[in-house]
């Protein structure tokens, strides 16, 4: 894709893929490269910051024999999820305005 993704842009659209359910890093990144094509060592950092900030909280479960690392959202994750969806959603109406020829300045 053309657009690049911001911090902010990020950590929401982690804290959204793992408000639907648990997920491992491989899987988030999966999901995560539908918008933006990053490398999967570039969400690390990512999760790692949210965990630090109390987001996201992980534990292991055994998988073919290995432990994978899942992330499990938090309250406050949740709460700041919400807070940047609605964010997105005012910032999306705005780009809609200007890219379909609103002149408002609302």
């Amino acid at each position: 894709m053309t657009f690049t993704l911001n911090a902010p842009m990020m950590d929401f659209l982690v804290l959204s893929v793992i408000a639907e359910g648990d997920a491992y890093g491989y899987q988030i990144s999966q999901i995560i490269k539908r918008a933006a094509n990053t490398k999967d060592s570039t969400l690390y950092p990512i999760l790692k910051r949210l965990q630090e900030n109390l987001l996201v909280e992980t534990y292991d479960e055994q998988y073919q024999g290995r432990n994978r690392k899942y992330y499990r959202i938090t309250p406050q994750g949740r709460q700041r999820q919400i807070e940047l969806l609605k964010e997105w959603e005012d910032y999306k109406l705005i780009i809609d305005d200007i890219v379909k020829g609103g002149i408002s300045n609302d």
